[in-house]
């Protein structure tokens, strides 16, 4: 419910779980900090506006990263559709029967759309929408052995799935660069990652402020395209902001 339907009843229960809304707020801040990600400012764990609330296209891209190495994460955020139960019925001799109804991923570039296409190579992440965000959009993708991870927060155009058709146009223009251009910088590591070798390492690129999209490299592992998971990428050392 969280990952395909931004079910944000979903993620007050697992606040709850968690021991309450301003426990989970202080976890996810301190994960943040953690990352790097020091763009973010965390008020509500259910990313709805918030005084004081905020975050960037860079490190949208950190969260991505980060969860991207996690077998659960991907496999959440590369599902088109799912069979959600929805309550439970009397059938036959009063037998009580699950019910269960049909819930669909919201990202465009995975289930598509009328005015947007299934991306090929499309494996997650996540999108999002509130009146002073607008409409953001993480997404990785693979073709040819080559993963970008791209962030768009609050494209220009006011259109009908923007957020995706401009990331759709970064991926393209990722994809026919990768191992022509050089990269403007790197995303940085995690406060607790051992520094990985220049040589076996990925690069990664993105920009850092809201209103910007920010394309980046995380790797170039093994993985699937489509809706099978993409396997993180190594951590690469010695990045910077920029």
């Amino acid at each position: 419910g969280v990952f395909l339907r931004s079910g944000n009843d979903a993620v007050h229960v697992l606040s709850a779980m968690n021991g309450g809304v301003g426990a989970t707020v202080q976890d996810m801040q301190a994960h943040a900090d953690q990352l790097q990600a020091l763009d973010t400012s965390v008020v509500s764990p259910d990313g709805y506006d918030a005084p004081g609330q905020v975050s960037s296209a860079y490190d949208l891209s950190l969260f991505a990263r980060s969860g991207l190495q996690k077998k659960d994460f991907r496999e959440y955020c590369s599902t088109v559709r799912a069979r959600f139960p929805s309550g439970t019925a009397q059938k036959g001799k009063g037998k009580a029967v699950t019910e269960y109804q049909d819930i669909q991923n919201t990202n465009r570039l995975l289930s598509g759309d009328t005015d947007v296409p299934v991306y090929q190579g499309i494996a997650g992440v996540k999108n999002g929408n509130t009146t002073n965000a607008g409409a953001t959009f993480t997404g990785v993708a693979e073709r040819g052995g080559k993963v970008l991870l791209v962030t768009v927060m609050n494209p220009a155009k006011a259109e009908h799935n923007e957020v995706y058709k401009e990331t759709a146009k970064l991926f393209d223009w990722g994809f026919q660069a990768a191992g022509k251009v050089q990269p403007v910088g790197s995303l940085v590591p995690p406060k607790n990652a051992v520094t990985a070798s220049p040589s076996t390492s990925g690069s990664a690129s993105a920009s850092a402020s809201a209103g910007t999209s920010a394309p980046a490299t995380p790797g170039t592992p093994p993985g699937a395209a489509g809706a099978e998971p993409v396997a993180s990428a190594a951590v690469q050392g010695g990045g910077h902001r920029g």
